[in-house]
């Protein structure tokens, strides 16, 4: 066996890697909106990004310019994502608004939800969307059963 640990130091089990086409503007999307700080970055031909690493709070996010013959493609390209991206930040109504304002379009607006969190959900530019949150209450299990359950009711 070898010595070397499966998985590096400074890296968590899921890092997610996005596609976007205009990846140098996507990486300053997501530093200001999440206030994340970018660790590296591999420039490509022609002022494209290779690869990215941002650091999100304890998360990695990886961030390149869509490589097709490699089968990296971004949502546009393919008609749109059926993925959601969840990021906790300290004050989602800050980041939202930041979101909405650098070009992003929302989905759903913001409102605090029977869980304890206040959420809404974006699409960048790019075509990812995303899902911020900031959690605003602890809310037992046996209360957040009956909110749930008067949610269903209507």
């Amino acid at each position: 066996m070898s010595d070397v640990s499966p998985i590096p130091a400074g890296y968590p089990s899921i890092c997610p890697g996005l596609s976007c086409a205009g990846a140098a503007a996507a990486i300053d999307f997501y530093t200001a909106i999440f206030d994340a700080t970018e660790r590296m970055r591999m420039p490509g031909p022609d002022g494209t990004v290779m690869h990215s690493e941002l650091l999100v709070g304890e998360s990695v996010l990886m961030v390149g310019d869509p490589v097709p013959e490699l089968g990296f493609l971004d949502p546009k390209t393919v008609g749109g994502t059926p993925v959601n991206l969840m990021v906790y930040v300290r004050d989602v109504d800050a980041a939202f608004a930041k979101a909405l304002a650098a070009g992003a379009a929302e989905i759903t607006p913001l409102a605090d939800q029977f869980y304890g969190d206040r959420t809404g959900t974006f699409e960048d530019p790019w075509g990812h969307r995303w899902t911020v949150a900031t959690h605003v209450e602890d809310v037992p299990p046996e209360e957040m059963e009956r909110r749930m359950a008067a949610v269903m009711e209507g």
